[in-house]
């Protein structure tokens, strides 16, 4: 099985996904196969390779020559239960207009039932939808993580007008989700591209430790002006730091498992808004920061202060060192090489009373050590199921283990 990870610095949408599907090995020919499966009447389904800024990539277009009837969320979820697609591609497209449904009716103040899609009802965003979820599991992809979304900004038209960047749709499914913007005038993230992501990546973050196999590139409709509006997509299998595998040198990685060498950078500040500090870990993280953190501490003069400290590859720490120059008011930081142990750790689904839950499972020479219930899963079933959010927690860790004992 594999590890796919999205790098969204451009944003995201349903047809970019497929097309960076398509770009990174996807046969065209078995993903048509699976969206036949589909009852959605005549349309063209067009592949072409395209130049965005000067970087090549695959678009998709859905041509459809007749007016689309209005849809609603179980009418699509009838599509999708009578279609022949397998359980996981189901399951998981109908989970993507669940949780579309879900923005739009809490937007709306209605029932998911009763949100009528407009856009998203189309042709080509089922055909998005589906085809990016049956795709992953013709890539054999098990584990999908993507970087913090490069939203855009400016204004987009919409069914119901003009309406800011991102949209209320895109940024409601966004919630606890990391973005930002890199003051790109344009529409980057669109709700067909925030509910694939939200539902079906594991985490966000850097680009994991994984041995690349393909990468491919998924084009967006519009060419920008000096920004590639390309979705890029790594494929390939995930790898320890400091094995053999990984082509990382025996003296960097210290040869001992579960040991590597990490760059600490350090910055002490006395005159620094507390609200830039949200931001920088924000970009701290999408520019390949393994951890960010900060302590209060008392400087000179009597005032007190805070020390940022940001923890990352070697390879990253000029980068971040510049970002901390142009994000926080200080004048010099430190820094340093140290080394850090990690246990080897794994994400396991469990099935619980309330859904299902990603656990990570962490070892040392094969002993569990610590139990951990995804945070964001556990959150969202404690909304949806509305009981408190320590039980779903509690729940997710007997079923582990249960599952383990078996």
């Amino acid at each position: 099985m594999k590890t796919a990870y999205l790098d969204c610095s451009s944003g995201v949408s349903g047809d970019m996904f497929l097309g960076a599907l398509l770009d990174s090995g996807l046969p065209a020919e078995r993903l048509r196969a699976e969206l036949r499966k589909i009852p959605l009447g005549d349309y063209e389904f067009k592949q072409s390779h395209v130049l965005r800024a000067g970087l090549a990539g695959t678009r998709v277009e859905i041509v459809v020559p007749e007016k689309q009837p209005e849809r609603h969320l179980r009418d699509i979820e009838q599509l999708i239960e009578g279609s022949a697609l397998t359980k996981t591609a189901k399951e998981r497209a109908i989970e993507v207009f669940g949780r579309i449904a879900e923005a739009e009716g809490k937007l709306h103040d209605k029932p998911a039932a009763k949100v009528h899609f407009h856009e998203v009802g189309a042709v080509d965003a089922i055909i998005d939808v589906a085809g990016a979820c049956a795709g992953l599991e013709l890539l054999e992809v098990s584990e999908l993580v993507s970087s913090p979304l490069n939203v855009g900004g400016g204004r987009v038209e919409a069914a119901h007008g003009s309406l800011p960047v991102p949209a209320p749709a895109t940024a409601e499914l966004l919630r606890d989700i990391p973005i930002y913007s890199s003051g790109v005038d344009a529409e980057l993230v669109t709700p067909t591209g925030a509910a694939l992501v939200v539902a079906l990546a594991r985490s966000f973050g850097p680009l994991p430790p994984m041995k690349v196999e393909r990468i491919g590139y998924g084009a967006g409709a519009r060419d920008l002006r000096g920004h590639p509006n390309l979705l890029r997509l790594f494929l390939g299998q995930r790898i320890e730091l400091g094995s053999r595998e990984s082509g990382v040198g025996a003296e960097a990685a210290n040869s001992d498992a579960g040991e590597e060498i990490v760059s600490v950078l350090e910055a002490n500040v006395d005159d620094m808004s507390p609200q830039l500090y949200g931001y920088l870990v924000e970009r701290a993280l999408a520019a390949g920061a393994l951890d960010v953190t900060c302590s209060s501490i008392q400087m000179k003069k009597n005032r007190p202060g805070l020390e940022v400290s940001i923890l990352c590859p070697p390879e990253r720490s000029d980068a971040l060192a510049q970002l901390l120059f142009d994000e926080t008011t200080t004048i010099g930081l430190r820094i340093y090489e140290a080394r850090r142990k990690v246990l080897d750790r794994e994400l396991v689904t469990v099935e619980t009373r309330y859904g299902a839950v990603r656990v990570k499972v962490a070892r040392r020479d094969g002993r569990v050590l610590n139990v951990a219930p995804e945070y964001e899963d556990c959150q969202r079933l404690a909304a949806e199921k509305s009981v408190p959010l320590k039980e779903v927690i509690l729940a997710a860790q007997l079923a582990y283990r249960e599952q383990a004992s078996k």
